[in-house]
């Protein structure tokens, strides 16, 4: 079945069947997303919230960290329970998680989610083994976006695209593809996006209120992080950090670092870019972006991380000093020894 003109693989379609039917016997469903949440990872929950809305189940959104502020205009009021998100996993019927294949990156909310002994459903594109409780998934690594996923559970049973499912499954395509600049813009990513304008999404305000409604905060931290930037242009390597109290001094959050890692990407003859930033308990976030045939996830899992092809995203213990040392040291190893390999990706939700 494909009514909005998009056909979808056969297993894909049943898959998203077996979903729709547990998600159908449920009276209150929890939906909750990965982390620092990116805009696939809310876009897909508050499309998936307006769906099951509208098939009258009760439905709410609980997070482990809040709704970034540049995502506040897609969130319907009353939506949002992540301020009481234990309570809420706890007396879910089903939970659904999206944009998260390891229940590690649930945070705070990984063990009340292991906890539950009703279902789990997973939507999800990420690639790499699934360490969740029992489905039913529909997980497909070749998707662009969970996004496009939701899309195909609604397609999948025939459910109403509204103008509010379609804007917030729009806003997941767009955030990660790049903008459709990445290499995961497949061509059925585009059929996926030109039904959803077709459904009420009108991209300039969306572009606007995604990209072009930042704090002055937010460019003076870019402005900042870009001071770091180091290149090693003989192995084409380069890399920014986030000076340690750069956060608070310019009144911003860890959405704000969004896109920064784009910049060292985007320098010519730059196949591996990273930056580094302490995220508290004595642990370093390393985000991992990457061009051409240089597989990011690979070097990712060396330090215990994941994501795509071309962006990834990894944490480790010890200081700033320490974890750049070890991970420039693996990455120019990486890079001397011939890194590539064959696939595609975009971005991973909080890389």
């Amino acid at each position: 079945m494909h009514s909005n003109g998009v056909p979808m693989p056969p297993e894909r379609a049943r898959d998203a069947r077996e979903v729709a039917a547990v998600l159908a016997e449920a009276r209150h469903v929890v939906l909750t997303t990965h982390v620092n949440a990116d805009g696939d990872g809310v876009g897909s929950e508050i499309g998936l919230w307006h769906l099951l809305q509208a098939r009258g189940v009760s439905t709410t959104i609980a997070n482990p960290t809040r709704i970034p502020d540049r995502f506040d205009f897609l969130v319907p009021k009353g939506a949002d329970a992540s301020a009481h998100a234990v309570r809420e996993i706890e007396r879910a019927d089903v939970v659904v998680v999206l944009d998260v294949g390891d229940i590690a990156r649930l945070g705070e909310l990984a063990a009340p989610v292991r906890r539950r002994e009703a279902p789990l459903v997973c939507i999800d594109h990420h690639v790499g083994p699934v360490k969740l409780p029992p489905g039913p998934y529909l997980i497909a690594a070749e998707a662009t976006a969970t996004a496009e996923l939701v899309f195909d559970l609604a397609n999948a049973n025939g459910w109403h695209l509204s103008p509010e499912t379609a804007c917030a499954l729009y806003v997941g395509l767009l955030t990660d593809t790049g903008g459709f600049r990445f290499s995961n813009t497949t061509a059925r990513a585009l059929r996926v996006s030109a039904s959803l304008l077709e459904h009420g999404v009108d991209p300039e305000s969306i572009y606007a209120a995604v990209y072009a409604s930042a704090p002055e905060g937010r460019v003076r931290l870019l402005a900042e992080v870009l001071q770091t930037l180091v290149v090693e242009p003989d192995i084409g390597l380069a890399w920014v950090s986030v000076p340690p109290d750069a956060l608070r001094r310019h009144d911003t959050t860890a959405d704000d670092l969004d896109g920064i890692v784009e910049f060292p990407r985007s320098i010519a003859g730059v196949r591996l870019a990273l930056m580094f930033r302490q995220i508290g308990n004595g642990r370093v976030k390393v985000s991992l972006r990457s061009m051409g045939a240089v597989d990011v996830a690979a070097l990712a899992h060396q330090f215990g991380g994941g994501g795509h092809h071309r962006a990834a995203g990894a944490s480790l213990g010890g200081s700033l000093a320490e974890v750049e040392s070890h991970v420039l040291a693996a990455a120019r190893v990486y890079l001397r020894d011939g890194a590539g390999g064959d696939g595609g990706g975009g971005a991973i939700g909080g890389a």
